[in-house]
Order: structure tokens, then sequence, then C-alpha cells
């Protein structure tokens, strides 16, 4: 039941991508030239977006589960930190170059651009180094421990 249901969120979430026109880089670009020709439209999809999915996160957190799942698995809460702030730069300087985030970019396979098929192949690129980076990062000693360990021999 939740691949179904899953399915379903991902043949909602395309069909909106699609009808909004979130899935030409051209508008998605328009909406970020606001010193050039811009295009508000993507504001309003954008607040649609946050109409509806705060009232869905209203709904599910009355309740003391979800309805296809165990537990709720809200992530946890974090302050602002430096690993949050460049990601978001890096997603923004993507977007803002090529007018493409990940979902409209996967959407956009379907026409076998070039252009789409060169991000699709390097935003995976950039999850497996970062997923590398911080399997090495999580699994390197801390630097106090090796800088005593190095000192006794």
């Amino acid at each position: 039941m939740q691949i179904l249901a899953s399915l379903l969120c991902g043949l909602i979430f395309g069909a909106g991508l699609l009808i909004s026109g979130m899935t030409d880089p051209v508008k998605v670009l328009g909406f970020l030239d606001v010193l050039g020709r811009w295009d508000p439209t993507l504001a309003f999809v954008m607040a649609g977006a946050l109409v509806v999915s705060a009232a869905g996160f209203a709904v599910v957190r009355r309740r003391p589960t979800p309805v296809l799942a165990a537990v709720h698995l809200w992530p946890p809460r974090r302050n602002v930190d430096r690993a949050l702030v460049a990601g978001s730069m890096m997603f923004g300087i993507g977007w803002g170059l090529v007018g493409l985030c990940p979902g409209p970019a996967l959407e956009n396979l379907a026409g076998f651009s070039p252009r789409v098929v060169v991000f699709v192949l390097a935003m995976i690129a950039g999850t497996g180094a970062h997923a590398l980076w911080r399997s090495r990062a999580s699994s390197a000693p801390p630097a106090g421990d090796a800088a005593l360990s190095t000192s006794d021999g």
C-alpha cells in the first residue's frame, strides 16, 4: 500500500510540475530574472504549494499515527549550520544556471535533452560525492585522537 501511495503522490507531484510550468527552464529562469523580464507566475505556484502542504501537515500532525506507517518520521529540528547554508547555495546556483531543480529535471528526462541529461548526471555525481565525503568524514578518527596516537610512538 505504501508503494501505491508513493506512486500516486509522485504522479500528482509530476502533474503539478508539468501543469504549473516548473518543468520549463525558460519559465523558471524568467522568475529568477528579477532585474530583467521578471515572470512572477512561479511565485503563485510556490504560494499554492505552501498552502496545500501547510494544510496537509496540519491534518497529519493531529493524527497519533500515520495511515500507512507505524510511527511518524518527522525530521529532527536543527539549527542553520554551515552544511545547510552551503547546500542551499549550491542548489540555488544550479537552479539559477540551468533553471531546473531535481524534480523537474527528472521529469524532463523524458525529452532526452542533452542539457537535462548532463544536469541529471551531474546531480547523481554530486549526490555520490557527498555520500562518499560523509562516509569518510564519519569514519575518520577525531583530530585530537589522531594527534595523540602519533605522538605516543
